[in-house]
């Protein structure tokens, strides 16, 4: 006998159905065709204890499994429970009446319990698009995959369930209001802005930053507040958008890093690597292909604390996506796509010794280390960063205030309001949402400085001998700082604040001193 049922194999954030063929027929052997890894063929093995365990018997005959489309690799352990209905149907246990309906992802524990798979959101996304009746997934996947709607989910424990609900008892779909759960946990932060005393100037080029979506460092000794500060970005960044958390949510879900009571992520992500991070897995890759933490922090913030103390080649594998906004993991059975619109954030010490130009403490690196530790970050690199921010350790006197600082709720609202200025000036382009993205010829139309701005420009570029890159990354954010201003045209003042955040652009910190 022949039975047809229906999963899903995911590439990258995309999923294609696969149709698992089982044919039963008189002899003793077991065959699997279909490009299926190890994983899937030990899968046999799981099915045969699961059906013991819970009271259903496995066939003795001859089986043959194909997992069609032949031509793309099956990997892992969520075609278990399509390739257990299958023999089950195959074998007269489960009515197959229903399989053509419905699209079946879990993995099966030995004594017949489903546990969670990745990649529920892009399978369920799947199951919509292709029109299935319903999605059967082990019920620790329920909410992840019920946000999608117009197809319905059906959170199983257990084989045992399965087959009743195949075989025609009653089993209720479920359903999400994702949208009141989106918008409910959208306003709560635990890290706030008014935990921070001083530092109105690297929070001002904060603010400018989260405005425009531009990439920023901040430099300076240690315990002066710059991972404090970075830690509390999101929480002035604009709301994620519905899509936008869709999308979050998608990747998060491939990367298996979505919890069991998550349906929507509601924040934007803030990914902090560990410094001794590999290639592979800040830019995603592998023999089964995952997103890395450039991708993970998709919509959200890439926050790399102690800069020069990653690997060089690390960081110099950040240079396209912080371009192109996509990363493109190229090997040689597969290329993939992975998003990484990302803001990257950074933070370094000026010196090895953390001290250099600090007043209260006396720097003991000489001028030879202290070029060699600012060359580990590559000027095409540096480039790429809009806003270079000093920050000094704060005062006891301002540290020992109790007045509390700005909150995050009233600068997220300036920075929400000049985020509305670019959405409408950027209506008519496709894919454009901040000012960060801007091309050369949006910079000319909509960030053209007055001739006394380009005599300002032009003596900056000359005494810091900056890029043509750092020239519009000038005018880029120069434009951010007359949106919160709300002014329509770049003004010299807004030109003059831009080039503020320019001054780490060359390597010869020791000699330039701060």
């Amino acid at each position: 006998m022949l039975v047809k049922t229906y999963c899903a194999a995911v590439m990258g954030l995309e999923a294609t159905t696969v149709t698992v063929e089982v044919s039963i027929a008189h002899g003793t052997d077991l065959h699997m065709s279909g490009l299926a890894d190890t994983a899937v063929r030990e899968s046999i093995d799981r099915i045969r204890a699961a059906f013991s365990n819970t009271g259903f018997r496995f066939p003795s005959a001859d089986i043959t499994i194909n997992m069609a489309p032949a031509d793309i690799r099956k990997e892992g352990s969520s075609y278990d429970l399509p390739l257990a209905m299958a023999i089950l149907a195959a074998s007269g246990m489960v009515n197959n009446d229903m399989l053509d309906g419905y699209m079946l992802v879990g993995e099966i524990g030995l004594d017949g319990r489903l546990q969670p798979i990745r990649g529920a959101l892009p399978i369920a996304i799947k199951a919509r698009a292709d029109k299935f009746k319903g999605l059967i997934v082990p019920i620790q996947n329920v909410r992840e995959a019920a946000v999608v709607n117009n197809v319905k989910v059906y959170g199983m424990e257990s084989i045992v369930d399965v087959a009743r609900f195949l075989n025609g008892e009653p089993y209720e779909a479920t359903f999400i209001d994702t949208r009141r759960e989106f918008y409910e946990q959208q306003s709560h932060y635990d890290l706030d802005f008014s935990d921070v005393r001083g530092q109105e100037n690297v929070k001002r080029a904060l603010e400018v930053a989260a405005a425009g979506g531009h990439n920023l460092i901040m430099i300076g000794p240690p315990g002066s507040g710059k991972s404090m500060m970075a830690k509390r970005l999101p929480s002035i960044l604009p709301p994620l958008s519905l899509s936008e958390s869709l999308e979050t949510t998608q990747i998060h879900s491939v990367a298996g890093k979505l919890s069991r009571d998550t349906s929507l992520i509601s924040q934007r992500p803030f990914r902090s690597p560990h410094h001794t991070i590999s290639q592979v897995a800040l830019v995603g890759g592998g023999t089964n292909p995952q997103p890395g933490e450039i991708s993970l922090a998709h919509n959200g913030v890439l926050f790399c604390d102690e800069l020069p103390e990653f690997n060089r080649s690390v960081l110099e594998v950040l240079r396209q996506p912080l371009e192109d906004r996509r990363i493109t993991i190229s090997r040689a059975k597969y290329t993939i796509d992975f998003p990484a619109s990302f803001m990257f954030v950074a933070s370094m010490n000026p010196c090895p010794c953390g001290y250099y130009g600090d007043p209260t403490h006396h720097c003991v690196c000489t001028p030879g280390q202290i070029q060699r530790y600012m060359n580990k970050i590559s000027g095409p690199l540096l480039d790429r960063i809009d806003i270079h921010c000093e920050i000094q350790a704060v005062p006891f006197a301002q540290l020992s205030q109790m007045q509390p600082g700005e909150p995050s709720a009233v600068i997220r609202e300036r920075v929400i309001a000049a985020r509305r200025i670019q959405e409408e000036r950027f209506k008519p382009f496709k894919g454009i949402h901040s000012n960060a993205q801007m091309s050369e010829k949006m910079l000319h139309e909509f960030a053209e400085p007055d001739a006394a701005s380009l005599d300002m420009l032009r003596m900056a570029m000359e005494r810091l001998k900056l890029s043509a890159r750092a020239y519009s990354r000038i005018l880029k954010v120069a434009r951010t700082i007359a949106d919160l201003a709300g002014s329509e045209k770049v003004q010299t003042m807004h030109i003059a604040e831009a080039i503020g955040y320019r001054n780490l652009d060359r390597g010869d910190w020791a000699e330039r001193g701060l």
